[in-house]
């Protein structure tokens, strides 16, 4: 194995909290109470309320497929790659449910979208992170 950059080490910290977060707001979402989306606005409510339940799954795949895969970078693991792929999956049919078949952007917003984006282009940017350290020898 050829010794890996701090820089790459630095990423993978970063990317695991930010996988982190993303694990913490999907299981406050699971444990929201019928108190809690009666003070969501109403567009909020109805993206809830509307959204499928295997949309819920593909969060569910996307953030732990990607807090795991950057436990892979730490550990300097190849597999951390296909969990980051599964991530990417997650990502993609999540969007889906929410912005093609519920039409989340008008029910939550740009800011939604902003979001989204930002989390799409980081999954990518995971892919290709473990793909560039497979390929320098980084990851075994």
């Amino acid at each position: 194995m050829n010794k890996v950059p701090k820089w790459f080490t630095a990423i993978a910290i970063v990317a695991l909290l930010w996988n982190l977060l993303g694990c913490l707001a999907f299981v406050s979402d699971l444990q929201l109470s019928p108190k809690d989306l009666a003070k969501l606005t109403p567009g909020q409510q109805a993206l809830y309320n509307a959204r499928p339940s295997w949309a819920v799954a593909a969060t569910a795949l996307a953030v732990l497929g990607g807090a795991i895969g950057c436990i892979g970078l730490l550990i300097r693991k190849k597999w951390a790659r296909v969990l980051f792929l599964l991530s990417l999956v997650g990502i993609l049919l999540q969007d889906f449910g929410l912005f093609a078949l519920v039409n989340g952007t008008a029910l939550a917003g740009p800011v939604a979208i902003v979001l989204q984006s930002l989390v799409l282009v980081i999954a990518i940017g995971l892919i290709l992170l473990s793909h560039l350290a497979i390929a320098r020898g980084w990851l075994v």
